[in-house]
């Protein structure tokens, strides 16, 4: 079965097809970096114009590098939710439009499904059931997963997400965007014990976070040193953020071990990337005798092959979308 996949929830239009579920055949991504760099951020109304623009184009890449034609697909997927309304409404517009001229089947797909299981298009990929964390620009959730169908959310953030903290404290120094890239690389020439700040809500009997306590910590940290007290510091001040979110993340995510007993853990979402945390990761791996599962970078960021995957499954279950289906800006998973 040919699967074609659509992701266009935030600011990257991405297309991708896979076989069967697991063997991507194309992976295509167009990255809208430079378009938001000028404002430190993404700005929703330029996003929805610019994957306007490109989702042709994107779509057009996707199948001559899979070389594939429209008649050889089985299905198409697309993010329904959540994410941003506009960026949204163009990806699935784009896959209801080939669903209705091909007449093949169309699934919407919720974006933090994606996500959860993208670390089983490689190998190896995890036995049920693992906890499963994820962390993104938008999202900073934690659940315990019994199946592709079975999962229960045990904490969330209940501010800011761990990606928007990252964002938005890189803006406050000058870093730039995006945020998270430009802290993860200044913070790796820094000491990560060279400053003090917070780990919000550590009493042990949450699994849910916080991050806008940390940002607000970082801002009157700034005012306080001044700034060129801080940028003569920057790396250690970047590096001692990052270790607090580090913290934080860990802290909750071995609460959660302990709890439910499951020594199998998978994170994943875009700050999944920081080096930072793969390498903390792989520590408590070695010392505590966890599984941990981290997908490779090209599948923690936002991408269509875990969105095609996703369909595909929806699909053998014989679970197909109406082309009424709408884009939910704030959809639960």
């Amino acid at each position: 079965m040919r699967m074609m996949g659509i992701e266009s929830s935030c600011d990257d239009c991405a297309v991708a097809l896979l076989e069967d579920g697991r063997e991507i055949l194309s992976h295509v991504v167009y990255s809208q970096v430079l378009t938001h760099r000028p404002y430190g951020g993404v700005v929703p109304e330029l996003a929805s114009r610019d994957h306007l623009n490109k989702i042709i184009p994107v779509l057009e890449q996707a199948m001559q590098d899979a070389r594939s034609s429209w008649d050889d697909l089985d299905g198409v997927a697309a993010t329904c939710g959540p994410g941003l309304i506009g960026s949204l409404l163009v990806g699935l517009s784009a896959a209801k439009a080939i669903s209705f001229a091909l007449d093949i089947p169309f699934c919407g797909v919720n974006h933090l499904e994606g996500h959860l299981f993208a670390v089983f298009l490689e190998e190896p990929a995890p036995a049920f059931p693992f906890l499963g964390l994820i962390v993104s620009g938008g999202h900073t959730s934690l659940y315990h997963v019994n199946g592709f169908d079975q999962r229960t959310l045990l904490g969330q953030t209940r501010d800011d997400a761990a990606g928007e903290a990252f964002d938005k404290v890189a803006k406050l120094l000058g870093l730039g965007y995006p945020g998270g890239v430009e802290i993860d690389r200044t913070a790796r020439q820094g000491n990560p014990e060279a400053f003090s700040f917070p780990r919000p809500l550590s009493a042990p009997e949450t699994l849910d976070f916080s991050f806008s306590g940390l940002k607000t910590s970082v801002r009157n940290f700034l005012q306080q040193q001044g700034e060129a007290f801080v940028l003569e510091h920057l790396a250690d001040v970047t590096a001692s953020f990052q270790e607090a979110v580090v913290d934080s993340l860990l802290l909750k995510l071995n609460r959660a071990v302990l709890r439910t007993g499951t020594r199998r853990v998978v994170v994943c979402g875009g700050v999944a990337c920081n080096s930072r945390l793969r390498a903390r990761l792989r520590r408590m791996a070695d010392e505590d005798g966890l599984e941990v599962f981290v997908p490779s970078p090209a599948l923690c960021t936002d991408n269509a092959s875990m969105i095609a995957a996703a369909g595909y499954r929806s699909l053998c279950a014989g679970q197909v979308s109406p082309l009424s289906l709408n884009a939910q800006a704030n959809l639960l998973l």
